[in-house]
């Protein structure tokens, strides 16, 4: 893999090997493809290990892959010349992302790095032009992808101006369990506090807080090693808080 750099001092490439079976039932656009379509495509993946701190995608570095997340969370951002750093979204198990990148063969506008330890699956970006030439599933995939995605960033952009922090960890939360861009997740979100913190911008105490206003709320439960989403719905709407 064309990838940034490893916290342990060697590259993120050293660990790619060929994606298992088990990793390629965790695709879920694979399911979308035709036979000849998804045998290309599987004898294209590859998968690697990424540790806590790894840069998987690096900003100004061309694309040469196309990436998901199988297991373990990661966060993309912008990291400024003033050291400042803006998260624009985390990314836990079943989350694909760059497909506008790929699609322009243009730099990464953002990193991407590893938060936990993760496992990574790579799509060669030729192959993935490929699927685009011959395969409809694969369009609509994509397509609801991008779709998706927009609909997110708007969403964030708001959470982002609100004043009440309870709204903005109800409001990312309900982001993360995006059953389009995040099928991975399902009902339980292996995160910790201070994962969440990192990802939303705020300190781990408030987060705590806001978590438990949440759980009294009825929109969640806090459980050992992660967050179960009881009331979609109601993590949308801001947990039921209104601005203040």
């Amino acid at each position: 893999m064309n990838i940034g750099s490893s916290s342990s001092g060697n590259s993120i490439r050293d660990r790619v090997r060929p994606a298992d079976a088990g990793e390629l039932d965790n695709i879920p656009w694979l399911r979308a493809l035709a036979g000849p379509e998804r045998r290309r495509a599987e004898a294209a993946l590859v998968v690697g290990e990424a540790e806590p701190g790894d840069l998987v995608c690096r900003i100004g570095r061309a694309p040469t892959y196309w990436f998901g997340v199988i297991e373990g969370l990661l966060k993309m951002s912008n990291d400024n010349a003033d050291g400042t750093s803006m998260t624009y979204s985390g990314l836990p198990p079943g989350g694909w992302f760059g497909e506008g990148t790929a699609l322009k063969r243009e730099p990464y506008r953002y990193n991407i790095q590893a938060l936990r330890r993760s496992l990574v699956a790579g799509l060669p970006v030729d192959d993935f032009h490929w699927l685009l030439d011959h395969s409809i599933g694969f369009n609509r995939f994509v397509m609801n992808q991008l779709n998706e995605r927009l609909a997110q960033f708007i969403a964030a952009r708001e959470a982002d101006r609100l004043n009440n922090p309870d709204v903005r960890v109800a409001r990312n939360l309900a982001a993360l369990f995006n059953p389009v861009l995040f099928p991975g997740v399902g009902e339980l979100l292996r995160i910790t506090q201070q994962e969440l913190a990192y990802l939303i911008g705020l300190s781990r105490q408030r987060v705590n807080q806001a978590l438990r206003t949440l759980e009294a709320q009825g929109a969640l439960r806090v459980e050992y090693g992660g967050l179960r989403v009881l009331d979609m719905a109601a993590l949308r709407g801001g947990g039921g808080a209104g601005p203040r």
